[in-house]
């Protein structure tokens, strides 16, 4: 039986011998480097199932160490151990890749469960990348509140058409789950769902990631690789964190998106691709043009449908209904029988202004779950950030709130564009309209009436 490898880094030799003791008494294989640098370059030459390393080290950071290993191994998960307590940067962290983010002191279970999750996880993923496409992630199920429902419609209404969509959010709201109940509801749903995070890569291999490359290509390119569009043909490619794909490699997407051929690097051959794009931001895109780092013509093709994806905060509604049910969740994964949040507990979690989102919350009943003692979830079991004065919560500034307007403002022009664009494709024909819209024609109606849309 293969015991699990994994590569501590912690400088804290006491610390470092304590977890190392505690884990190998769990079954695990364990080798500790004291600095950063020193554990990458064994990490070069051996084979590790996890890395668990410290957020704070003599050379390096693990924010640091998380975008190596996420760049050079994107297989291999990442928890990170702080005693700086961050949400922040926790929520960075996981935008980044980490699987998982921990405080110290560290609680054994809470480690234990996280490093299990993780490698598990990683075990998922293979098979699910084996097996060519990939189910919608457990732990998100549709909210209750008008806004959410309203994304449901949305999802109702693009999913059978083959539009290019752009999905706009958040860190942590969903985005990727919004788009895979678009892709199952499609035609292209027995296809490969295929995810790229391009805030999780470099500039470097960006390309690569994206259209392959031969051997030889570049330094490194020590065999064919075949890239995303390759690997969603006849499905769906999902690029998260469009924002961040260097520039240089927009303009081949734009052309890939136009002409239906990529062409890997060091290759002098175009191959034919049928994959339809959702992307996913959590930044407003055209102002995101005026700074010179987007280009306007790929928004344009890609932005053919568009959602705005709420924060929870803006949803207080949901956050109970959602808090119940990752209750259920960590119940099964953690084998207890937590039977609900206390009152109390209730009022500070709703109350809390979730910078992290749906994952932030999910993340925080879990641990809730894990250091339950009794037969409910008490004020005690919540992390500390939570437990503050509600007076304290930073609000959000002006810029924030502003760049929301501006996503709900390009939605509705989104929607005015497809309303149009479909009368005037059936010559303005309105019950053909409505079916091609997938609504009904009062529905239509007063659309058109809210849109000031005269045919």
């Amino acid at each position: 039986m293969h015991l699990a490898r994994l590569l501590l880094i912690e400088d804290d030799h006491s610390y470092a011998n304590l977890i190392q003791k505690f884990l190998s008494k769990k079954g695990f294989e364990v080798e500790n480097y004291y600095a950063g640098k020193e554990a990458l370059s064994v990490l070069k030459k051996q084979s590790f199932d996890l890395v668990l390393s410290d957020f704070r080290l003599p050379d390096m950071t693990g924010m640091e160490i998380l975008e190596w290993v996420k760049t050079e191994y994107p297989h291999i998960p990442v928890v990170l151990i702080t005693g700086y307590s961050d949400i922040r940067t926790a929520v960075k962290s996981m935008k980044m890749g980490a699987f998982e983010y921990i405080s110290k002191p560290i609680n054994p279970d809470e480690l234990l469960a996280a490093i299990e999750s993780a490698l598990q996880n990683s075990k998922d993923s293979e098979n699910e990348s084996e097996a060519k496409g990939r189910k919608p992630s457990e732990g998100f199920i549709a909210g209750k509140s008008p806004s959410a429902q309203s994304i449901q419609e949305q999802v109702a209404l693009v999913a059978p058409t083959d539009m290019s969509v752009i999905i706009m959010g958040e860190s942590g709201t969903g985005k990727e789950y919004i788009s895979r109940q678009i892709h199952s509801l499609s035609n292209r749903a027995q296809h490969p769902f295929v995810a790229l995070d391009c805030g999780a890569i470099s500039p470097e291999l960006a390309g690569s990631e994206m259209f392959g490359h031969k051997k030889g290509a570049f330094t490194g390119a020590l065999q064919n690789k075949t890239g995303q569009f390759q690997e969603a043909h006849q499905g769906t490619l999902f690029l998260d964190e469009i924002g961040n794909l260097p520039y240089e490699v927009q303009v081949k997407l734009l052309r890939a998106i136009q002409e239906r051929k990529i062409r890997p690097l060091g290759s002098n051959q175009d191959i034919e691709v049928d994959v339809r794009i959702i992307v996913a931001t959590n930044e407003a895109l055209p102002e995101v043009i005026k700074t010179g780092h987007f280009r306007e013509d790929l928004y344009h093709r890609l932005n053919e449908f568009s959602m705005v994806i709420p924060p929870l905060r803006e949803r207080p509604e949901d956050i109970i209904h959602y808090a119940q049910h990752f209750l259920k969740l960590a119940n099964t994964q953690l084998g207890k029988e937590i039977k609900n949040i206390g009152e109390e507990a209730m009022e500070y979690i709703t109350r809390y202004p979730w910078p992290g989102n749906l994952r932030e919350l999910k993340n925080v009943v879990k641990r809730a779950v894990l250091l339950c003692k009794g037969e409910q979830i008490e004020l005690a079991c919540l992390p500390a950030e939570l437990k503050v004065n509600p007076e304290s919560f930073p609000k959000e500034d002006s810029r924030l709130a502003q760049n929301e307007s501006n996503l709900k403002k390009i939605q509705a022009e989104t929607e005015k564009e497809l309303i149009i664009r479909t009368l005037e494709k059936v010559k303005y024909n309105k019950s053909k309209a409505a079916r091609l819209l997938n609504i009904d024609r009062k529905t239509l109606y007063n659309k058109m009436e809210k849109y000031q849309i005269d045919f």
